[in-house]
């Protein structure tokens, strides 16, 4: 079972709420310097942040010893490979949909949640210019392990979220995603905003990985705004 959450409140008029998933290994305290930044420059007071915590789970690449992680992982030599844990990938997909819906659930909007780690524009308080359709849902987002659950609860769920990310990051059961989104209901929002950023010498996920995840998204119909970063 996962520890609860790490959360940041806001500190002005809770109107949006960021969701960041950490990586193998990590914890949610790992990233809360994000906020204690954004705080500290009076930037994103009316964002409550949301740092969840995985379970501590055996990690097969791990020798099987167990550590905090969203799924299991068999191999780090093709992460975008078919051996994926998929019932540790669902699990986790509920649980990034339970932390969605409790914040729906408190008053804030899918239009005013973001599942990541940088609050877009859409999160600014409204009045604000956004080209987002859905200008009150917030983010969805993680990096590494945790950007792949973050783009898997995105692609396959159907909250209409104001946008969700992942910072170096690869697909998750890409030879089943397609069946898996045909198997949401309703269906899910096409419009919503994409952001990958991926370094090119990462040597863990690689950056192919994260080119191809991005290509392969695009070509199911979203937009992704994929960066690149030396």
């Amino acid at each position: 079972m996962s520890r609860a959450p790490l959360i940041v409140p806001a500190v002005k008029k809770h109107t949006a709420t960021v969701i960041f998933a950490h990586g193998l290994g990590d914890s949610g305290a790992g990233w809360k310097d994000l906020a204690s930044q954004w705080r500290r420059q009076q930037k994103f007071e009316h964002v409550k942040f949301v740092f969840p915590n995985a379970p501590s789970i055996p990690i097969t690449v791990n020798f099987g010893m167990a550590m905090p992680g969203w799924y299991d992982i068999l191999s780090f030599d093709d992460l975008q490979g078919r051996s994926h844990d998929e019932t540790g990938i669902l699990k986790s997909r509920e649980y990034f949909s339970s932390l969605i819906n409790d914040e729906v659930t408190s008053g804030v909007p899918e239009s005013r949640i973001v599942l990541g780690e940088t609050p877009p524009q859409s999160l600014h308080p409204p009045p604000y210019p956004s080209t987002n359709p859905h200008p009150f849902t917030p983010p969805l987002g993680g990096f590494s392990q945790g950007g792949a659950i973050s783009l898997f609860t995105g692609l396959t769920g159907p909250h209409k979220l104001a946008g969700f990310f992942g910072l170096s990051s690869y697909l998750l059961m890409h030879d089943r995603i397609k069946d898996v989104i045909a198997e949401t209901t309703p269906a899910p929002d096409k419009a919503v905003p994409i952001f990958m950023g991926h370094g090119d010498s990462d040597p863990l996920v690689k950056y192919a990985w994260g080119q191809k995840t991005a290509q392969v998204i695009q070509e199911m119909g979203w937009k992704v705004d994929f960066r690149t970063y030396g």
